[in-house]
């Protein structure tokens, strides 16, 4: 990777993973936490590595379907979620957010588990402190 003359590591800006699902978790369980919790994201975690993730959006889309035949994470989540490693640059993370039209990224420790989750609006907020010089 290219260095860059504001080089900020993606985790300066991520959230730690308070919430996730697991393969079994419900519809319900998972709305659940996410309205609890006030978060847009959740991945679905297996042994502490993501295998998926899933947005609040698909989960109320299923849920006003009112026909959801008891599904499980792993019968909704998006799979193989994009992951980065721990220290990688915040600008390549958010372009290949951008690139590929995704709203977050796990960032992962060396073991391959899941630390922290980098949203675009993580990414609008890094964008305002550093063209506001708050970021130091």
């Amino acid at each position: 990777m290219e260095k860059h003359p504001l080089d900020i590591q993606v985790e300066e800006f991520a959230s730690p993973i308070e919430a996730f699902a697991t393969e079994n978790m419900t519809l319900e369980d998972m709305l659940g936490i996410l309205k609890i919790k006030g978060f847009r994201h959740l991945p679905v975690l297996k042994d502490k590595k993501p295998i998926g993730m899933i947005s609040i959006r698909d989960l109320n889309l299923l849920k006003n379907l009112n026909q959801h035949f008891d599904l499980r994470a792993k019968d909704i989540m998006s799979q193989d979620p994009f992951c980065v490693l721990e220290g990688a640059s915040i600008g390549d993370v958010a372009f290949d957010m951008s690139e590929k039209k995704i709203g977050s990224a796990i960032i992962t420790n060396l073991k391959g588990e899941a630390e922290s989750i980098f949203t675009s609006v993580d990414a609008l907020n890094a964008l305002v402190e550093i063209v506001r010089g708050e970021f130091k």
